[in-house]
């Protein structure tokens, strides 16, 4: 037996998969790749924020338009969620204060028990826009389907938009876009958990938005055309 004992063997040190170069002209053009890096991830936000601010109006001073688009947020329970009823409110006060004639509701309804427009136009009517004023997309799945449907299949040529101020940049960017002349109203909203989440989800969702403003591709679905708004105009 050996009386040295057991020959322990030596345990390879660990090392970081990311190591800093060892050269300083080497950190110096990583730095520079990250710094590139972020600003290319900015640029879609930036193009938003530019795109959309200038048609930014308050209640009192958007511009009279045939149609309102509100997008929808969410059913709580198959009621309009608060966001979504806060959207809903304001495009009410605008139909009362004769600047829309008609109300396009556009969201999801890709599941028999998830309605989001026919939940809207029922918090509506409830508040006083008539039935036939409202008209209902129920392939407005993201935020270019809706607007890219609203030209295509509705033949909105002018309208309001009407979402939370985090979302309201990138529908009219969006719009505009699809053709669109709009401006839009952002309504207020609690600062809570939900906006910030909103807020910080813009700036990732921008990337895709400036795809599709530079792509357009079609909506998931498009379909025939829907002269719903057209009736709903000439009725009124």
């Amino acid at each position: 037996m050996d009386s040295a004992g057991p020959v322990r063997q030596a345990r390879p040190r660990w090392r970081s998969p990311l190591r800093l170069p060892a050269t300083r002209g080497g950190r110096r053009r990583a730095l520079w790749v990250v710094m590139t890096a972020c600003v290319l991830a900015l640029l879609p936000a930036t193009w938003v924020y530019a795109a959309g601010t200038p048609r930014v109006r308050d209640m009192a001073h958007v511009p009279s338009a045939p149609v309102a688009m509100v997008f929808g947020a969410g059913l709580w329970e198959g009621k309009p969620s608060p966001y979504l009823a806060h959207r809903l409110d304001a495009a009410a006060e605008l139909y009362r204060a004769g600047k829309v004639r008609v109300v396009l509701v556009t969201g999801d309804n890709s599941r028999d028990d998830y309605d989001e427009p026919d939940a809207m136009r029922a918090y509506l009517t409830e508040r006083g826009v008539p039935d036939d004023r409202i008209v209902s997309d129920f392939a407005g799945f993201d935020t270019w389907d809706s607007c890219a449907r609203a030209q295509r299949i509705f033949g909105v040529k002018r309208a309001v938009l009407i979402t939370q101020g985090f979302h309201i940049r990138r529908a009219l960017a969006l719009c505009e876009a699809a053709g669109i002349d709009a401006y839009g109203v952002g309504v207020a909203a609690k600062h809570d958990v939900t906006w910030y989440a909103g807020g910080a989800r813009e700036v990732f969702a921008s990337g895709k938005a400036a795809l599709d403003a530079l792509v357009r591709p079609s909506p998931a679905f498009l379909g025939p055309h829907e002269p719903g708004v057209e009736r709903a105009l000439a009725a009124g």
